[in-house]
């Protein structure tokens, strides 16, 4: 059966850059969003009067930068997550209560006011160094109490910078890289938009399958990215075995890129089990965003000496350093024995609601997963439907839609800020998402 024409007026041009110059201002605008699909190449084409090749030209530029997603004998569509800016965000609403958005316990996190007032800012100037002795020594005891000997480390904005830096440096337009699925919007979108193939490995409980891995290796890759404990949405942890098979699948690719996120850190209570040991190129990268707060835009990256002086000198080229504000806030954080001891009531915090969650499910008959982390991962047969379901119960969280790439449907739910006494009535909702004909002890 023929597909049915799509009518979009609002598109121009007249060259491939034109084009897709229109499609990402109609994602801005609001015209187009995340699954909304395009015409075919040749409806757009007559309608544009221009060739087919030059709007094939125009989604392959989008393409290669993560804007639209193409796969075999279906529509051209737009991203989940284009990285375009929308100018109108949607807010939640008072009634909604977010079990979407991934965000910490506010409750949990340290009051930046009272360290702030301690920290000291002379001026830094071009051509100083780039990353704080003191943060350095620091980041480099906190990972030789987790098993990883490094004397020196680099600073990024973020996790994502970081990650963005390391491929830059060691990938090309059109390259694979090894990915997690599920795994994080976020690492998914940076690699499309950087014009990398991510290529989907699936993950159980604890990782990486390595029969998958070792499958996808043998496709060719030049990196691969995964999360030893907190992974997100599964809530995937890595434990020994399960580390020294993926490691020995990987000894057979000594160049391939090993790049672990560790985000979570020192708020999960998984012990960390690392894949870089002995490796020629690899890097571990440490975010503060969700043990001290999103706001400060900061994560710790060792690596071999090689692949640590390309990103720094990317930087270099780039942002220059992260503020040294910044690292003195996050110096006095670490020294903080308050703080210190605040994070190990965080991660009880979040294992104890996480498992609660868990628990309360499975007496419902329903599987669920989260060995780790600030999310449980629920699968579903139909993601809009239950989604949607929950919104009408008055939960928001995220479909699983954006975090995979041949998985089955599934929701995540942040279980990070959920109070203990509210379990019982968001698993009783969940069932009542997923099942609406199945009675609830609040039914």
């Amino acid at each position: 059966m023929a597909k049915a024409p799509i009518s979009v007026p609002f598109l121009r041009g007249a060259s491939a850059r034109e084009i897709a110059a229109s499609v990402e201002a109609a994602i801005e605008q609001g015209r187009l969003g995340p699954g909304d699909a395009l015409p075919s190449v040749r409806q757009l084409a007559a309608e544009l009067d221009v060739s087919p090749m030059t709007v094939m030209s125009a989604f392959k530029e989008l393409r290669a930068r993560g804007v639209i997603t193409t796969h075999e004998r279906r529509r051209t569509r737009i991203s989940p997550r284009p990285p375009i800016a929308r100018r109108s965000a949607i807010p939640l609403g008072n009634r909604l209560r977010d079990l979407a958005s991934d965000n910490p316990d506010p409750a949990v996190l340290p009051d930046l006011r009272s360290i702030l007032a301690r920290v000291e800012a002379p001026a830094h100037l071009y051509g100083d160094q780039t990353v704080l002795p003191e943060l350095s020594r620091l980041a480099c005891a906190q990972l030789a109490e987790l098993g990883v000997a490094v004397d020196q480390v680099a600073v990024a904005n973020g996790t994502f910078d970081a990650i963005e830096r390391l491929l830059q440096t060691h990938a090309k337009p059109g390259d694979r890289v090894l990915v997690e699925d599920p795994g994080y919007t976020g690492v998914l979108d940076l690699v499309r938009a950087l014009g990398l193939e991510p290529v989907g490995v699936e993950i159980d409980d604890f990782g990486m399958l390595p029969e998958r891995l070792e499958q996808a290796l043998g496709r060719g890759a030049v990196a691969a990215i995964c999360t030893p404990r907190a992974q997100n949405p599964r809530g995937a942890a890595f434990d020994a075995e399960r580390a020294a098979d993926l490691r020995a699948v990987l000894s057979a690719h000594p160049h391939v890129l090993v790049v672990e996120d560790d985000h979570a850190g020192p708020i999960t209570e998984e012990p960390y089990e690392t894949l870089t040991g002995g490796r020629e190129r690899w890097a571990i990268i440490r975010s503060v965003s969700k043990s001290l707060g999103p706001d400060l835009r900061l994560a710790v990256v060792a690596a071999d000496r090689v692949t640590l002086s390309r990103a720094e000198g990317r930087q270099l080229l780039a942002s220059g350093w992260v503020s040294f504000v910044l690292q003195q806030a996050v110096v006095e954080l670490w020294k903080d024995r308050s703080v210190r001891t605040l994070l190990a009531r965080a991660a009880r915090t979040y294992g104890e609601r996480r498992r609660a969650l868990l628990a309360a499910l499975e007496e419902r008959g329903i599987e669920a997963h989260g060995r780790s982390g600030l999310n449980v991962w629920v699968p579903v047969e139909e993601e809009t439907t239950a989604m949607r379901n929950m919104l009408a119960l008055g939960w928001a969280v995220a479909s699983g839609e954006i975090f995979r790439i041949r998985t089955a449907g599934f929701l995540r739910i942040t279980t990070a800020a959920v109070p203990l006494e509210q379990i019982d009535e968001l698993a009783d909702d969940i069932a009542r998402a997923l099942f609406p004909e199945r009675r609830t002890n609040r039914s």
